[in-house]
């Protein structure tokens, strides 16, 4: 069975958005493997947006996943993967389709509710970190 992360971003949390958001994954009948909520420290917010660390907003990403609760979730399914990256929607909350959970819920682009793996291998990589570490 395949495996993916997602986490609700601080905004989604704020905004009282997880349940929700939850329920949504659970009516396309994935399993929730594992769930906590955490503040995330600065050191693995930057080894998980490091591809990004040359861009002009990185340290507003910083800023925004350290800025308060988010939750993280470890979900399984069959095309987990793809299923979850089809619900989330674009990352920019204007061209989000409605129906996906940007697009019903996401403000901007920088602050847009939800992150989940792009690939197998960034999903193992990315479980790894947020599972497997002294964090949880």
């Amino acid at each position: 069975m395949e495996q993916t992360l997602v986490i609700i971003k601080p905004d989604g949390v704020q905004r009282k958005l997880v349940g929700r958001i939850i329920q949504r994954f659970e009516d396309r009948n994935l399993t929730i493997k594992k769930m906590y909520q955490t503040v995330l420290d600065e050191p693995l917010v930057r080894k998980h947006y490091d591809h990004l660390k040359e861009r002009d907003f990185f340290l507003d990403i910083i800023n925004y996943m350290t800025s308060g609760s988010v939750i993280v979730i470890l979900l399984e399914g069959e095309r987990v993967i793809e299923i979850v990256r089809k619900m989330i929607g674009k990352t920019d909350a204007l061209l989000a389709a409605p129906g996906t959970i940007r697009g019903d819920f996401a403000l901007n682009k920088s602050e847009n509710i939800i992150h989940a793996s792009d690939s197998i291998e960034a999903a193992q990589l990315e479980i790894e970190r947020f599972f497997n570490s002294s964090i949880n």
